[in-house]
């Protein structure tokens, strides 16, 4: 069996229909995480915000002025992606002006 020849047109075929399933598997995978609840208690206990101009400084006095989720270390995506996967939150997604606690610089 291992010394049949594949004949070209089944090659060629099977070579087609692979290529077009790359589309399909190439979809990003923030394109099908889901979004960190701000609700929950992973993201409460690190004082996670959608948006870093309504951080309370009082109770998260590490945040400084222009820290975001986007310039993030843990960000896994452009900086100037709207969401992305963040490390922290195990692969869901953030908004890119978000912030938390565990924010370290992007190098």
């Amino acid at each position: 069996m291992l010394n049949e020849k594949m004949p070209r047109r089944t090659l060629l075929r099977s070579g087609l229909v692979a290529l077009a399933t790359i589309p399909v598997l190439g979809i990003p995978a923030r394109a099908r995480a889901a979004a960190v609840d701000v609700g929950d208690a992973q993201a409460k206990g690190l004082h996670f915000v959608l948006d870093a101009k309504t951080v309370d400084v009082k109770t998260s006095p590490t945040y400084k002025a222009g820290q975001t989720c986007a310039n993030c270390a843990q960000y896994k995506g452009a900086a100037t992606d709207a969401t992305a996967p963040c490390g922290i939150f195990g692969g869901k997604t953030v908004p890119g002006a978000g912030w938390c606690m565990v924010w370290a610089k992007k190098a």
